[in-house]
């Protein structure tokens, strides 16, 4: 209906309430594309994911029945070109890192993984005939790849790497241990970051090599939907051809954080948005002292703060993403995003565990499940601390680690 003549633009604004989810119509500035791609991802999030994701918390345990439907989407390497990928711009990719974890973190995780830190360094670092043969398998979720960077003796510093690859003839051998690997005992090959004479290189290690075991790491209290591993190489032989050419030192493994970080700043957001949204409904339905929870000061203010938050946040990962796909991007930026993002969720969830009352630590809601998991994307690839001094180091130009 259009608006009345003389409409001024107070009442235009009251016939047309905001998202409580999306204040600043975030939504209005993508694309039909990205549109379509979110509300797809969203179908499969609603459809296939939260039906089954609070079991898969509670007995431990990966849903593995989804990788057919992921891959069937284009979601694994979906923004990589050829190979069998999807060729998607950074946005839709942000978008679907969001949906992904409005389900858990861990089904975010397991597609970032397969996507930025195993598919991104093969297609950027790899030989021809590597790409062509394990991208189009990993873009089918056939074969499942994991990321070896992080040792047991602490994963903030990995320039000081202690597995090791030595020359032997033409291969070279491999040993050493990674620690808190993500789809470690689930993958059929690992990108492993080993010292060399010659710096630090990328290794593909595949399932079954001599040497190679992968323990899996139980008695978790956060992404306990995800499959995480110790891996251990006891001199395990690589062939030359499972070697990536195409980068010596930190820059490999530190480029592949950047692109694993930058999905992570947007798929914060989808747990954030899962918590307000239940928030809001019980405030509204739960009463107390004979009016609707919603209708005190306090919840109000608290809302009202979560809100203002999200919508910040949700800017911040929009702007980065447009940097991104016009080739600006710093990891600085990136960095930034991660560290607040990251740090709004998690106060959103445990802000809203809190205001659910007793209600709030019940599996029945899903605060207390984003909190826990968020509890470990603060604290994986660069934790707050880590972030904070590369935003520092770029304000003052000095190194403080």
């Amino acid at each position: 209906m259009a608006a009345a003549p003389g409409m001024s633009d107070h009442a235009r604004m009251a016939a047309a309430p905001l998202d409580p989810l999306d204040l600043f119509d975030v939504r209005a500035l993508l694309t039909e594309e990205e549109r379509l791609i979110q509300d797809s991802v969203a179908r499969l999030v609603d459809e296939q994911i939260l039906p089954i994701i609070r079991g898969h918390f509670e007995q431990h345990t990966f849903p593995q029945e989804l990788i057919p439907q992921l891959a069937a989407l284009g979601l694994f390497g979906a923004t990589l070109q050829g190979y069998g990928c999807a060729g998607l711009g950074a946005v839709s990719y942000g978008l679907i890192s969001q949906e992904l974890e409005r389900g858990d973190s861990a089904i975010r995780s397991f597609c970032s993984v397969q996507t930025s830190l195993c598919m991104y360094p093969i297609h950027t670092y790899g030989t021809e005939a590597q790409k062509q043969r394990l991208l189009p398998a990993m873009a089918r979720g056939e074969l499942i790849g994991c990321f070896g960077l992080t040792e047991p003796h602490g994963g903030s510093d990995p320039a000081n790497m202690k597995t090791c690859a030595r020359r032997h003839g033409g291969d070279y051998l491999l040993s050493g241990a990674k620690m808190w690997i993500t789809n470690g005992s689930l993958a059929g090959i690992a990108i492993v970051w080993a010292t060399t004479e010659e710096g630090i290189k990328g290794f593909l290690v595949e399932k079954g090599m001599p040497g190679f075991t992968a323990t899996q790491i139980d008695n978790k209290f956060s992404l306990r939907a995800s499959i995480t591993a110790s891996l251990f190489f006891d001199d395990v032989r690589i062939p030359a051809a499972n070697v990536l050419p195409g980068v010596t030192g930190l820059k490999g493994p530190l480029s592949c954080l950047t692109q694993a970080r930058y999905g992570i700043s947007w798929g914060v957001l989808g747990a954030a948005r899962a918590c307000l949204a239940q928030l809001l409904d019980y405030t509204q339905s739960r009463e107390l002292f004979g009016r609707p929870l919603a209708q005190n000061q306090a919840i109000q203010i608290r809302l009202a703060d979560m809100a203002r938050r999200l919508t910040t946040a949700q800017l911040l990962a929009l702007q980065l993403g447009r940097l991104k796909e016009q080739g600006k991007l710093s990891p600085t930026q990136v960095s930034l995003a991660k560290w607040n993002n990251c740090r709004m969720a998690l106060d959103v969830a445990r802000d809203c565990r809190d205001m659910l009352g007793g209600a709030g630590i019940s599996a029945e809601y899903v605060p207390m499940r984003h909190m826990l998991n968020l509890e470990s994307v603060i604290t994986y690839e660069g934790t707050e601390t880590i972030h904070q001094l590369a935003v520092g180091r770029e304000l003052t130009g000095l190194n403080a680690f």
